[in-house]
Order: structure tokens, then C-alpha cells, then sequence
């Protein structure tokens, strides 16, 4: 299934060129969730053919991809924080919730969005609790390009040089996935634990 959606991404892109991989990214990063793999590999592999090149394919991933996350971002902040303020209490969802909330992002929200945006699953919802916690926008959008631009890297990365290879392309994919959630688990304790050091000191 995956290998036929990829073929048919191949043609897709093919026709639409970088405009098709921006919108595809955009896309996948807001309401739509789908994996960024059927879109950055076959692109990568199309780089190492000739058809594309490498920068411009990096370059237009990463602007769909932060337009998706600012959809995202924008759509929780101007609507789903007045929801959650409103019909929160339905939901077990308190004032006081929503004020931690805001307190855990205001202090943690570069590491959380950072990391989230490395994850499976998560990376296109990280920028939903940033949004409703109201993030600071300018901390939101540096560290959302930086997760966001070394998956895409490494996904255009693994269809360069091993695209063709559907067999080995996703054993790679797999391992990076584990080693990138193993590091990312690695960090985040480490952070924390930093975080205790220096509550403990004041």
C-alpha cells in the first residue's frame, strides 16, 4: 500500500513540482495528518534522478510544513481556547487547567514543541497545545523550523540514497525512528532533570 502511494506521489510531484511537495507538507503538518515519508522520500529520490533538486525540495518542505503547524497554532489560539474556556468544564477541562497549561509552555514550550515535532504521531499536533496555551509566537516558530527541518532532511536524505531500495528504505526508516525517539527521550530526561537541579537551587 505505502509502496503504491509512493509511486503514485512520484507522478504527483512530478507533475505539480515544489508546489506539490508545499502543499502535500502543508498538508501533512496541519489538518490532515499523513506521513511525511509518501511525500520527502519520493522527492528525495527524484533528487538523486535529476528531476529536482535538493535545497529547493528542503526549502518548500519546510515552508508547508510551518504553514501547516501555524494553521494548527493559530486555529487553537483564535478558536479552540475560547472552546475549551467556554465547554471546558464538560470535558473535566478547568480555568486552572488551562492556567498550567499556559505556565508548562510559557517555561517548557521550546523543548516540548522542539521535540514533538521529531515524533510520529505527535508532530502534527504539537502545535495545538502551543497554540491554546498561547506560546509565544517567535519561540513557537524557531524551534517548530528546527524540528521540522531535521526530519525533513532526514527523510529527503534517506530517498536520495536509498529510495529505490523499498526493502532497506524501510528498515532505515524504522531504525532512525527508534534511535531519533530513543535520543529524544535521552534529552528530555536530561532536561528535566536539569530543570530539578536548578528549581532545587532557588
Amino acid at each position: 500500500m505505502l509502496h503504491e502511494m509512493a509511486i503514485y506521489l512520484v507522478d504527483a510531484i512530478l507533475g505539480f513540482g515544489y508546489l506539490g511537495i508545499f502543499l502535500l507538507m502543508a498538508i501533512e503538518s496541519s489538518f490532515i495528518p499523513f506521513p511525511s515519508e509518501i511525500v520527502l522520500i519520493p522527492a528525495g529520490y527524484l533528487a538523486s534522478q535529476g528531476e529536482m533538486r535538493l535545497d529547493l525540495i528542503f526549502l518548500v518542505a519546510l515552508m508547508g510544513s510551518m504553514v501547516g503547524a501555524f494553521i494548527n497554532y493559530f486555529g487553537a489560539l483564535l478558536i479552540g481556547r475560547a472552546l475549551l474556556v467556554r465547554y471546558g468544564k464538560y470535558f473535566f477541562i478547568s480555568n486552572a487547567s488551562l492556567e498550567k497549561m499556559d505556565r508548562f509552555f510559557e517555561k517548557h514550550g521550546h523543548i516540548s514543541t522542539f521535540t514533538g515535532r521529531l515524533i510520529p504521531g505527535i508532530r502534527q499536533l504539537i502545535s495545538i497545545p502551543a497554540g491554546i496555551a498561547k506560546m509565544d509566537l517567535k519561540v513557537f516558530t524557531l524551534f517548530t523550523a528546527l524540528g521540522a527541518g531535521i526530519w525533513s532532511a532526514i527523510l529527503i536524505a534517506l530517498g536520495y540514497f536509498i529510495g529505490e531500495n523499498q526493502e532497506l528504505l524501510t528498515s532505515y526508516l524504522h531504525q532512525i525512528t527508534l534511535v531519533v525517539v530513543g535520543l529524544i527521550i535521552v534529552a528530555l530526561s536530561l532536561y528535566f532533570l536539569y530543570q530539578r537541579k536548578q528549581s532545587t537551587k532557588e
